[in-house]
């Protein structure tokens, strides 16, 4: 089957009224940190052994920049960090239960907002766009799986 040549023009446009959608859910309300802010809280939420210079790899910063995000958490009250109790030389980051209470409520938010978008199309069409996103998720994750050719490395 051939793709639309406007296919992943399409995708992109819908994934930025997405992105809007989200945002705006997130914006309505008084949100007590910055979105870069919220990435961390979401990382290290969904990451236990987390220190700060897994944290700086997962934004790609240099760990001074990931320790000054952690600094401010912490003294928001968002984030604690901990000795590793398998290796007390090292410190995890952990989420505090305010900070958990704030990533649910903003999830929650989201979704009713994406809810909403969702009513106002067709069944068929909610029905279409799930396994049209499933089958995305597929294709992508089998991408990331993929060993990538080295560019590096060329053949005659």
């Amino acid at each position: 089957m051939e793709r639309p040549p406007d296919l992943a023009a399409a995708i992109d446009a819908a994934a930025e009224a997405l992105v809007g959608v989200l945002d705006s859910a997130a914006s309505r309300h008084q949100m007590p940190v910055s979105p870069t802010q919220l990435r961390v809280l979401s990382l290290i939420s969904s990451r236990p052994e987390t220190n700060v210079n897994g944290l700086a790899e997962l934004l790609d910063v240099v760990p001074s920049s990931a320790s000054r995000l952690c600094d401010r958490l912490e003294a928001t009250g968002l984030l604690r960090r901990v000795a590793d109790p398998r290796d007390r030389r090292e410190v995890r980051l952990v989420p505090t239960a305010a900070a958990e209470t704030l990533l649910r409520e903003l999830k929650e938010r989201r979704q009713r907002a994406v809810q909403a978008v969702l009513d106002r199309m067709p069944g068929r069409a909610q029905h279409e766009l799930l396994l049209a996103l499933q089958a995305f998720e597929q294709a992508a994750a089998a991408a990331v799986a993929e060993p990538q050719p080295d560019a590096s490395v060329r053949t005659a």
